[in-house]
């Protein structure tokens, strides 16, 4: 049985939140604070966090610095309010989800299971016979070791980050959209696309020589986005692009 620990100081929210949870069939923890949502992370590790970013003691994105510095941990972020500024802060920390406060509890138990799927079908994938590399100019993937690196360096990604560069290393020249990334990607059906966007930014500013005159990951306008090759890879060209 999947274990999720859930952040929050509104105890209403958590009492919500782990009861949904509940009779989805997890077993839940619940913590009313940075410090101590830290503390049970540590004491019983769990699959997934739900953490508010507005916490007492220590506000969510050092909870959530915290808890990944021990591993890779799925975490779902929620705000409070539905500025851009908070979400993409959320996802710059690493948060794979976030739900923006008041929410629907079955749509968080939804974004809860889409989490767990995808990260269970990586964990599958790593007992598969080793994948063969993926090359492409400076850059190097495998993705059976979930390693990546660049000009010999190993990337420090996340892991949407990481299943992101994989997606257009498999695919270059081709245009993908937004949505298509975000099915492909997360696994997601629905979401806010501002999600693939800040996503596709962190990782031009791990793989490109000038993040915002980009030469890999380039803007295509009125569709989404395109890996192109370096030149040494029978790049076509650069397209458009719009900095983001």
């Amino acid at each position: 049985m999947k274990r999720v620990l859930v952040v929050d100081d509104d105890p209403t929210v958590s009492e919500v939140v782990a009861g949904y949870l509940d009779r989805a069939g997890f077993t839940v923890d619940v913590a009313a604070d940075g410090p101590a949502g830290v503390a049970a992370a540590a004491a019983r590790p769990p699959d997934l966090v739900v953490l508010d970013l507005m916490l007492p003691g220590m506000d969510g994105l050092e909870v959530c610095r915290r808890i990944r510095a021990h591993g890779p941990l799925p975490v779902i972020m929620l705000t409070a309010r539905g500025d851009e500024e908070d979400r993409v802060l959320g996802l710059e920390v690493g948060a794979d989800d976030y739900v923006t406060k008041p929410f629907s509890p079955r749509e968080l138990v939804l974004r809860v299971e889409s989490v767990l799927r995808r990260v269970g079908t990586l964990a599958a994938t790593r007992t598969e016979p080793a994948a063969p590399q993926l090359r492409s100019g400076p850059l190097a993937l495998d993705p059976t070791a979930r390693r990546a690196t660049r000009s010999g360096s190993e990337l420090a990604l996340t892991t949407r980050e990481f299943d992101l560069l994989e997606f257009f290393l498999r695919h270059p020249g081709r245009a993908t959209s937004r949505e298509e990334l975000m099915r492909q990607v997360w696994g997601w059906e629905f979401g806010d696309l501002s999600t693939v966007t800040v996503h596709v930014r962190r990782l031009r500013e791990k793989v490109e020589d000038d993040p915002a005159r980009p030469r890999l990951i380039n803007t295509v306008w009125g569709v989404g986005y395109r890996f192109d090759p370096p030149p040494s890879d029978g790049a076509q060209g650069r397209g458009a692009d719009d900095g983001r």
